[in-house]
C-alpha cells in the first residue's frame, strides 16, 4: 500500500495489523482523486474511519493543507500517528480515536467545515446514510465540497441525502464509490452551462 500520487508519490504506508481494517487498494484510492481531485490547492480533509490513514494522506500529498484523522480501533490509531511522523506530516494532521458519530459531533462543536471528507465504513455496518445526513443537515462539508463514500458494491446508495446529491457512482469489483455534492451548487453550475 502507498502513496500513489502527489509530493510524496511511492511511498509506502504501515497497514493496520489484522484484519479488523479493509485497506483500499491503490487502483481504487488512483479512481477516488480522478474523481474529485487529482490534485488540490489547500483545504480540509476529513478522512473519518482512517485505516491507516490512507485516503487522507493521499489528500495531502495531492495538496490538502489538512486532514484530521478519526478511526474507533487503537490499532489503527497508532498506525497513523506512524504514517503521518514518518511523512513528516504532524503540522498538517489531528489523529482521534473515536466513533464516527461522536466524532461528527464533536466537530460541529467546533464549527468546522470540510471540502473533502472520506467515508469508508467497515462493510458490515452500514452508517454512511445516518452519517452523511448528519454532514448535510450541519453543513459540515464546505459548498464547493465532496464526500467520497466507499461501501460494498452491492449496496445502493440513495440518489439524494439531506440537501446531497450522487454526482458519481463507480464500481470497482465488490468496491462500490459514491460522491456527493450540495444539490443547489449543482442546480446552480447547470444555470450557467445552460
Amino acid at each position: 500500500m502507498r502513496v500513489v500520487s502527489g509530493n510524496l508519490k511511492g511511498r509506502y504506508l504501515k497497514a493496520v495489523p489484522g484484519n479488523s481494517t479493509r485497506p483500499t487498494t491503490d487502483k481504487v484510492k488512483e479512481a477516488i482523486f480522478n474523481m474529485i481531485g487529482p490534485y488540490f490547492s489547500g483545504g480540509l480533509g476529513l478522512d473519518l474511519f482512517a485505516g491507516s490513514g490512507s485516503l487522507g494522506i493521499e489528500a495531502l500529498s495531492r495538496g490538502l493543507d489538512k486532514v484530521i484523522f478519526v478511526d474507533m480501533d487503537r490499532k489503527a490509531v497508532q498506525v497513523i500517528n506512524e504514517n503521518v511522523r514518518d511523512f513528516g506530516l504532524e503540522g498538517k494532521s489531528e489523529i482521534y480515536r473515536n466513533e464516527a458519530s461522536r466524532a461528527l459531533k464533536a466537530i460541529i462543536k467546533r464549527e468546522l467545515s470540510f471540502d473533502y471528507i472520506f467515508l469508508d465504513p467497515p462493510y458490515k455496518k452500514q452508517q454512511l446514510l445516518k452519517l452523511v445526513d448528519l454532514i448535510s443537515s450541519h453543513h459540515l462539508l464546505k459548498d464547493e465540497g465532496a464526500i467520497v463514500c466507499e461501501h460494498g458494491s452491492d449496496i445502493q446508495l440513495p440518489e439524494s441525502i439531506g440537501g446531497l446529491l450522487q454526482t458519481r457512482h463507480e464500481e470497482y469489483g465488490i468496491i462500490g464509490i459514491s460522491i456527493y455534492k450540495y444539490k443547489q451548487l449543482l442546480d446552480e453550475e447547470g444555470d450557467h452551462n445552460g
